[in-house]
């Protein structure tokens, strides 16, 4: 997959891990099951409904004059997880949604987590105490770091069957950890987001109902530098023009080098690629008043992809710091997922709670960025009884071998309270 394909296919990065000791948790794991070798399911059957799925929750949900970012693979890839569990109309609306394919997602979501991932295992944890002198340009780049993590947490006792945990295993490489949600469930689950986001995500759920019986977890983790750091002296205290037309003061960075650049009527486009690997950030700037929502559509996207030329540009733009965190449950039933029933994992299992957060820092050398995505589980309580029956009066009994009805005992409870 060449780097403006790939760059279609991941909108945003996301990702869920823990940093530090990890309170243990015992590992569940489908017997004989090892994860699949790839077999190359061609992820461009997920690539166009990644980005359609991707531009419609983000012109749901982001405000214009609120910074945003979403991570649709790892919205996705939580909910393809979750697909190998889901009854029949959940299923179908999961396929709406996401645009899954017919056969399914986890075949291309196997071998999309093969492509991207540089590492195996939770990322390092870098030094972001480090001073870099940005007009130094002296200096290696490093290598990116990309790591995708699945995580299942379920209940003690918990019944989960055996051929949704041969999914996950085979598919996603997931276990299914022991944990006590009325007791440190939530502690077990965030150490293990911390350490696979490098500590960037420290909590996933703001409050996890103790009616939990299981989590599904998806982490995707990014750290690359600039293949070309912005090493030319910032501009400060220039002019930022908010959507409203008001105006903050910022610093700008600076560069100037040969780029992929396209442009149309009303927008501008440059790639920037990163080091040591085939992972690009594409800066879409509207004309001044427009959408920059607009610019994230699969259209536009494509037209994007194919009108980048390699041209002599000079890049400004700001450094930028933030983080967003959505309810996914309210967000996509806005766009068509309401139905909740996943009782091909467990019986009576239905979705609860769907949390997604993610953090993103671009300065002059690069690129960190970090998303989680939990999906928490009940278990529904029984349908109303059909009928009533009060023993509260003189009743017969009978212990029966049910295959041949011989009686083993027969008798009557006259008074329970009676001894002899």
């Amino acid at each position: 997959m060449n780097r403006r394909a790939f760059a279609l296919g991941l909108l945003a990065v996301a990702a869920l891990a823990a940093c530090g000791g990890e309170p243990a948790a015992r590992v569940i794991t489908a017997e004989g099951v090892k994860r699949e070798t790839p077999d190359g399911a061609p992820v461009r059957n997920l690539q166009p409904a990644l980005a359609a799925f991707g531009h419609t929750l983000f012109t749901a949900v982001a405000e214009p004059g609120t910074n945003t970012v979403l991570s649709p693979l790892s919205i996705a890839y939580a909910y393809g997880m979750a697909r190998a569990g889901a009854d029949r109309a959940t299923g179908a609306e999961l396929d709406e949604v996401f645009g899954f394919p017919s056969e399914g997602p986890h075949s291309a979501f196997n071998t999309l987590s093969r492509v991207i991932t540089t590492i195996d295992g939770p990322p390092p944890v870098p030094d972001r105490d480090a001073v870099r002198d940005a007009q130094d340009a002296g200096g290696e780049p490093e290598p990116p770091v990309v790591s995708l993590a699945s995580g299942l947490f379920v209940q003690d006792g918990l019944a989960v069957k055996q051929e949704f945990l041969r999914t996950l295993a085979a598919k996603y490489g997931a276990g299914a950890r022991q944990v006590d949600f009325t007791g440190n469930a939530s502690d077990v689950i965030d150490a293990w987001a911390e350490k696979q986001t490098a500590g960037r995500i420290k909590k996933v759920f703001d409050r996890l109902d103790p009616g939990t019986k299981l989590v599904i977890a998806n982490a995707l983790y990014l750290k690359a530098d600039w293949a070309t750091p912005f090493t030319d002296p910032p501009e400060e205290n220039a002019v930022f023009t908010r959507a409203d037309g008001t105006t903050v003061n910022t610093a700008l960075m600076r560069q100037e080098a040969a780029f992929g650049y396209a442009s149309g009527p009303g927008w501008q486009a440059v790639e920037l690629p990163y080091a040591e690997s085939g992972l690009a950030m594409w800066i879409l700037l509207p004309q001044a008043g427009g959408s920059p929502a607009d610019r994230l559509s699969p259209e536009a996207l494509t037209e994007t992809a194919g009108g980048l030329k390699k041209t002599r540009v000079r890049v400004v733009m700001p450094r930028w710091d933030f983080s967003t965190g959505l309810d996914l449950g309210e967000s996509l039933a806005g766009l068509g997922l309401r139905s909740t029933g996943y009782s091909g994992i467990s019986d009576g299992l239905f979705l609860q709670q769907a949390a997604h957060k993610v953090n993103i820092t671009v300065d002059e050398w690069g690129t960190e960025a970090a998303a989680v995505t939990g999906l928490a589980f009940a278990v529904s309580a029984p349908p109303p009884a059909e009928a009533e029956l009060r023993a509260d009066r003189p009743f017969a009994f009978a212990i029966v071998h049910l295959p041949t009805r011989v009686p083993l005992f027969i008798g009557q409870v006259a008074d329970p309270t009676a001894t002899d």
